[in-house]
C-alpha cells in the first residue's frame, strides 16, 4: 500500500455513525456542535476512524444510497447553529412537534435567510472563498443547481415527467430555465458552498486530532438524479430516458426474494470509449472529502445483476459482465493507489475476489455473517486477512444485540464454543472479537458500543418505510464508555 492508503499501515479502530444520527439538531443530525463533540468522544475512546454513509442529497425516502447527485452534499446536514455563530442567520426556534417533512422546509427557509445574511454581512475573504468554490466545482455544480431548480419548479417530479424540451435538455429551453430560475439556482449554489465549508472544517478538526474520515459511495446513482439527466449516454436508457435495465441483487442474506433497487445500469461501452471520465470526476469529488472511501456493492464492477426496466421482481434478472479491471487500471493511472475499501458482501465469486486483489483493495469481514456454514466461512476470525476491515455489523444489519437475541439456542452455543468466552455478554463479545482480529481496521457501529437492540437499527433492506431515521440520545456518550472502549483499543494494539 502507498502512503495514500495510510489507514492500513497500522492497526486502527473506528466507529460507524451517519451524520444524520447525531442528536439534538432539528429533524436530523448535522455538521454542527454535536459533530465536533462526537469527534472529541472518538478521540477520548482511543479510536481513529469515523465512518459515515453517503453524503448526497436524498429523495423523500431519505436513503443515502439513492441520491440526487453523485457530487453534491445534503443541505439538511448544514448546521443552522454554525450559521448563527457566523452572523448570517438570526436566532430561530423550532417547534419540536414538526414532522420530518416540515423540518426540511424549515431548514430550507433558514438557508434562504442565511444566504441573505451572507450577501449583507460576509467579509471579503468569505466572498472570495465562495467565488473560488464556484470555479472549482463548476464541472458539476452548474448542472446540479439547474436540475435542482427545475425539480423544485416541477414540484419534485422525476425529470422524465418534465416538459419535453427541458427533459431532453434542448439548449434554448435550458438557457431560458437558467434565466428564469436564477434566484433558485444561486440558492442551491450557496447551500453547496455552506455544506462543503462546514464539512471541510469538521474534517480538519478530526484530522488534527488523528481521526480519519471514512466515506461511502454507492456503485449506482438514482435514475432521478442530476447525473442521469445531464449525461444519458453513460446509462442504459431508451430514447425517452427510461431505463432499459435496472440494478438489484438476487436473493441473499438480506432478502429471500432479492432486492429491486431500480437504479439504471451503466452503459459500460460508452464509459470505456470515454476512458471512464464520469468515474474519474466522481472519484475526484469524493477524494476531496474523505481519507478513506468504501465502495458499495463492489461486485457490480465485475458482474452485475441486470433486471429489465419494467420487471416487477429482482428474481427476473441475469448476471452480466462489467469491465471492472480496465476501470480500476484507468483509475490507478489517474490517481495512483486509491484509498478505497471494497464492500464485497453477498454473492462473491472467485472473479470478484480476483478483481479486488488486482486493484489491491481491502475487503470487508462481518462477524454477524461468520456463523453460517462451516469452518471455511471467510467471515470467521481464523479466516480473516490483514488487509481487510472487520465489522460487528453494518448499517444494513440488525444491531449485534438485537441479532444475537433473535438467534436459536444452537447458533448461540456455536458462537460460545468458537469464541470460548461465554462470560463476555453481547455485544461486547463481538466488539472484543473484532478488535482482536488480524484485520488492520476494525469498525463498530455506535449502536453496538451503546448496547442497543433491534428497535435502534438504521435500515432494513428490501423495505421502504421507517429507515434512515435513527438518532442516538444526548448523554449516552459518557466518559466511562470512552474509557471502556479505550482499554480494549489499547489491549488489542489499535489506535
Amino acid at each position: 500500500m502507498t502512503e495514500t492508503v495510510s489507514p492500513f499501515v497500522k492497526r486502527r479502530a473506528g466507529v460507524l455513525l451517519h451524520i444524520t444520527s447525531l442528536p439534538e439538531s432539528p429533524g436530523n443530525g448535522d455538521l454542527g456542535p454535536q459533530a465536533y463533540r462526537f469527534v472529541d468522544f472518538i478521540q477520548a475512546a482511543g479510536l481513529s476512524v469515523w465512518q459515515v454513509l453517503p453524503h448526497g442529497p436524498t429523495h423523500e425516502d431519505l436513503s443515502p444510497y439513492q441520491c440526487l447527485s453523485a457530487h453534491a452534499g445534503n443541505p439538511l446536514w448544514i448546521s443552522l447553529e454554525l450559521l448563527q455563530q457566523q452572523g448570517w442567520l438570526q436566532q430561530t426556534e423550532v417547534a419540536p412537534a414538526l414532522s420530518i417533512e416540515d423540518i426540511a422546509d424549515y431548514r430550507h427557509q433558514c438557508l434562504v435567510e442565511a444566504r441573505k445574511g451572507f450577501e449583507e454581512k460576509s467579509q471579503e475573504e468569505d466572498r472570495n472563498n465562495y467565488e473560488q468554490f464556484l470555479q472549482n466545482t463548476s464541472r458539476w455544480l452548474d448542472d446540479f443547481s439547474l436540475y435542482s431548480a427545475l425539480r423544485q419548479e416541477h414540484v419534485g417530479r422525476n425529470w422524465l415527467d418534465w416538459p419535453q424540451l427541458e427533459r431532453d435538455r434542448v439548449p434554448d429551453a435550458i438557457q431560458a430555465a437558467r434565466s428564469r430560475l436564477s434566484g433558485t439556482i444561486n440558492q442551491v449554489k450557496f447551500e453547496q458552498f455552506m455544506f462543503y465549508q462546514q464539512w471541510m472544517a469538521l474534517k480538519r478538526y478530526a484530522n488534527s486530532r488523528g481521526i480519519l474520515m471514512f466515506g461511502d459511495f454507492p456503485v449506482y446513482v438514482a435514475h432521478d438524479s442530476a447525473d442521469v439527466w445531464v449525461d444519458r449516454r453513460q446509462f442504459d436508457l431508451d430514447k425517452n430516458g427510461n431505463p432499459n435495465a435496472v440494478a438489484g441483487v438476487p436473493p441473499d442474506y438480506f432478502s429471500d426474494t432479492g432486492q429491486l433497487w431500480g437504479n439504471p445500469q451503466y452503459n459500460w461501452e460508452q464509459m470505456l470509449a470515454d476512458d471512464f471520465v464520469w468515474w474519474k470526476q466522481r472519484i475526484h469529488s469524493n477524494l476531496e472529502l474523505y481519507d478513506l472511501i468504501r465502495v458499495d456493492h463492489f461486485r457490480g464492477f465485475e458482474s452485475y445483476w441486470s433486471i429489465q426496466g419494467n420487471a416487477q421482481s429482482a428474481s427476473e434478472g441475469e448476471w452480466r459482465t462489467a469491465p471492472g479491471r480496465v476501470l480500476f487500471e484507468s483509475l490507478e493511472k489517474e490517481f495512483g493507489q486509491l484509498p478505497l475499501v471494497a464492500e464485497d458482501l453477498g454473492i462473491i465469486t472467485s472473479e470478484v475476489d480476483a478483481l479486488r486483489q488486482s486493484a489491491r483493495l481491502p475487503g470487508m469481514k462481518v462477524l454477524q455473517f461468520a456463523f453460517d456454514g462451516g469452518p471455511d466461512n471467510p467471515y470467521l476470525p481464523h479466516n480473516h486477512e490483514r488487509l481487510s476491515v472487520v465489522y460487528t455489523g453494518t448499517h444494513d444489519n440488525d444491531t449485534t444485540l438485537g441479532w444475537y437475541n433473535g438467534l436459536p439456542g444452537d447458533k448461540k452455543q456455536r458462537i460460545a464454543n468458537y469464541l470460548n468466552e461465554p462470560a463476555v455478554p453481547m455485544p461486547w463479545l463481538f466488539i472484543n472479537t473484532a478488535l482482536s482480529s488480524v484485520c488492520r481496521l476494525a469498525m463498530i457501529p455506535l449502536q453496538d458500543f451503546l448496547e442497543l437492540g433491534t428497535d435502534q437499527r438504521m435500515n432494513v433492506p428490501a423495505t421502504k418505510e421507517g429507515n434512515w431515521r435513527w438518532r442516538f440520545r444526548e448523554g449516552l456518550l459518557t466518559a466511562e464508555l470512552a474509557e471502556k472502549i479505550k482499554r480494549l483499543v489499547v489491549l488489542y494494539g489499535r489506535g
